[in-house]
């Protein structure tokens, strides 16, 4: 899952983008995120499981891209739930709606936001699913508390992303963020690192955040 922001450049600022480019080409990032032997090692739906996703809630995928895990995560919440699936790229998003549709999945919901504002809810969201996708974001720290506003009192963040190393799949490390540096950020932010799970995934850490207390 990306958050695609539209430009070329790499930046070095502590909680700035590691990398930005388009993700406006939606056939090929289909074939890079929808492909068959990516549920191999990103185990969706064990994953959401070790989430706690479950009937009812709504949970924000942040960065969603295609649509790979919000259609999963639509499934986990039925009916009675909702699933935000969110992207800056309006391409992916229009392809989302389509997919959808296509896989009656209404409550499914894709929307485009900006690259500097997650667009949630105020107050409204169990969990928002951040995968492969923080490190594209620029002034994380200060973004985050755009995030926390659309947080419900106990609501969570999951950042999934790439571990450091030569790995079959994800970005060059250069691209890659430690999880050190990502519990730093939200600590900055005055959030809590409640759960850190290197072993659940076999390329990939699992880092769940609780808001800050007012």
């Amino acid at each position: 899952m990306v958050l695609a922001i539209l430009l070329a450049a790499a930046v070095t600022h502590d909680d700035h983008a590691t990398v930005h480019h388009a993700f406006d080409d939606v056939p090929h990032w289909v074939a890079v995120f929808d492909d068959p032997a990516r549920d191999a090692w990103q185990k969706p739906e064990e994953l959401l499981r070790s989430l706690g996703v479950e009937a009812g809630q709504t949970v924000a995928d942040l960065g969603a891209g295609t649509g790979y895990l919000s259609v999963r995560i639509a499934r986990a919440v039925g009916e009675t739930g909702k699933v935000l699936a969110i992207d800056v790229e309006p391409k992916l998003v229009g392809y989302m709606k389509e997919r959808a549709v296509r896989e009656k999945l209404p409550q499914m919901h894709a929307a485009l936001i900006k690259p500097d504002d997650p667009g949630l809810p105020e107050g409204g969201v169990d969990l928002v699913i951040v995968v492969d996708t923080w490190h594209h974001i620029d002034e994380r720290v200060r973004y985050l508390a755009k995030v926390a506003r659309g947080l419900k009192a106990d609501g969570r963040v999951a950042v999934v992303d790439f571990k450091k190393g030569s790995l079959p799949v994800g970005p060059p490390d250069e691209h890659k963020l430690a999880p050190e540096q990502i519990v730093g950020e939200f600590e900055r932010a005055g959030w809590s690192l409640v759960r850190r799970d290197e072993e659940l995934l076999p390329y990939q850490y699992v880092l769940v955040f609780a808001k800050p207390k007012r």
